[in-house]
């Protein structure tokens, strides 16, 4: 009687058992480093020239995130401050402090202050910083509370799931625009108050779909 398998697939089994042990431990690894901050980058810290802290500046003394960063309802970009916006203040203020020798270093020679950039998007992302801002969406929505933060951390992992989630339902993140660099605003109790709100915030465009490009 003739054989119903041909004897090349006597091999089949130890060849699928060593698959099985290869590929499940690279598919583990594989989830662990792309869901990881490895990854994602959140909670990337650097360290920077000058240890400014946000907990003092923008928690305890209250200073408008647009004090510093000037152009976020205006331009696409978020500006670093310059050095005259740091001197403004401490030319009077902890004017000795050795801690802030590269600032006056920066203002004397006129050289910028090279700081390190912790929110960084890939080339091929266009991000208008202008257009988040006057559509509602509050700081704390992509930076967390960094008025909360001696170091300056990447909070969210920027990636394209994370803001095309925002886009799906964006009403979470939306705020009077008066209240976007409010770290503490809180939406209103009240349903009919919330209802309220809801309908006087801007509505915002929905994603574009990403499968005709990314299959």
């Amino acid at each position: 009687m003739a054989q119903i398998f041909r004897k090349p697939l006597n091999y089949l089994p130890p060849v699928m058992t060593v698959l099985a042990l290869l590929v499940a431990p690279a598919a583990v690894a594989g989830v662990w480093y792309y869901f990881s901050p490895s990854y994602t980058d959140v909670g990337y810290e650097p360290v920077q020239p000058v240890p400014y802290s946000h907990r003092l500046h923008a928690g305890e003394m209250a200073i408008d995130c647009r004090y510093c960063h000037a152009s976020v309802e205006t331009s696409p970009v978020a500006n670093v401050p310059p050095t005259q916006t740091c001197m403004n203040c401490h030319r009077l203020v902890l004017r000795d402090s050795p801690l802030l020798a590269p600032i006056r270093e920066s203002a004397s020679s006129g050289r910028p202050m090279r700081w390190v950039r912790v929110h960084e998007l890939p080339d091929y992302v266009y991000f208008e910083h202008r257009a988040h801002v006057n559509a509602g969406v509050g700081c704390v929505s992509c930076h967390g509370h960094i008025e909360e933060e001696d170091v300056v951390h990447q909070a969210e992992p920027l990636s394209m799931s994370w803001c095309l989630d925002c886009h799906r339902n964006p009403q979470p993140n939306l705020r009077p625009r008066s209240e976007v660099t409010n770290m503490k605003w809180a939406p209103p109790r009240d349903p009919a108050a919330r209802a309220r709100l809801a309908d006087s915030l801007p509505r915002v465009k929905p994603p574009v779909d990403c499968s005709g490009c990314h299959r």
